[in-house]
């Protein structure tokens, strides 16, 4: 554990030492902020719309902005961070420092495990301060919307941007080229995310039912609305065990290669 845990230190300081992170999530959470109060406009003229031509149903509007915003987290997630993880593995191959890693008394798991749990924890810290809007939305809404909406999304999102971590952090331990691990990070997981889309109308049931439990936006989709699914948890869960057992497999390979 000890050694995990000084793995987990230095990642943690790769991140927050150098003031690009700062600026990462400044910049996250500005545009997030900017978005919503878009969402925020446009659902309440549509509202005021509504009400001018005669009513109807009432509109869920906490509601329809809460899930927009949300959906645009996840989705801003797909590009910020494959450049997070770029760098994971693929600089230290790149400086020849991961020489020092092959060496020290720590195995292959504390290796990847120390770096996947700080990315982690960057994730947390990208994701917190974009809870301020809906904190103010909370209490200028009459009535209140459920906060376990807010609560669902949230782990949704970690767990779909932990995901996304593990799969930049498997594919830059397979190159030393910061750039070729961030576009294929993006690639791999642009596929997961439209793959339920891009399959073929004449495909089998079978067939479509598995693409359709590989698409990593449907599970999330429940989150946003409130519903905490045990299958969606386990497949994300899932997911990021399968990526990091192969980074495992991949730093193994390194130190085989250097043996």
């Amino acid at each position: 554990m000890q050694g995990l845990f000084a793995i987990y230190r230095k990642e943690l300081g790769h991140y927050f030492v150098s003031p690009v992170a700062y600026a990462v999530v400044g910049v996250y959470a500005f545009i997030c902020a900017a978005v919503f109060n878009f969402s925020l406009g446009q659902a309440v003229q549509q509202a005021a719309q509504m009400e001018m031509q005669g009513g109807g149903a009432p509109v869920d509007l906490p509601g329809l902005v809460l899930q927009g915003y949300f959906m645009f987290i996840a989705t801003l997630l797909l590009f910020v961070v494959p450049m997070l993880t770029m760098s994971v593995f693929a600089e230290e191959r790149k400086r020849g420092t991961i020489e020092l890693l092959m060496t020290s008394p720590v195995t292959e798991t504390q290796i990847v495990l120390g770096k996947f749990f700080g990315s982690l924890t960057f994730l947390v810290a990208l994701l917190l301060p974009t809870v301020i809007p809906i904190i103010f939305m909370y209490f200028c809404s009459d009535p209140h919307f459920r906060i376990t909406i807010v609560l669902g999304s949230y782990l949704g999102a970690l767990l779909i941007g932990g995901s996304l971590m593990a799969v930049g952090t498997f594919i830059s331990s397979l190159t030393e080229n910061q750039i070729i691990a961030a576009v294929l990070t993006f690639v791999l997981f642009l596929m997961l995310w439209i793959v339920e889309i891009i399959t073929p109308s004449g495909t089998s049931a079978t067939a479509a039912t598995v693409f359709n439990y590989l698409s990593v936006v449907r599970p999330f989709q429940d989150f946003v609305r409130g519903v905490i699914d045990t299958t969606s948890i386990v497949y994300y869960v899932s997911l990021m065990a399968f990526f990091v057992f192969l980074t495992v497999r991949s730093v193994d390979s390194m130190r085989w290669r250097r043996a």
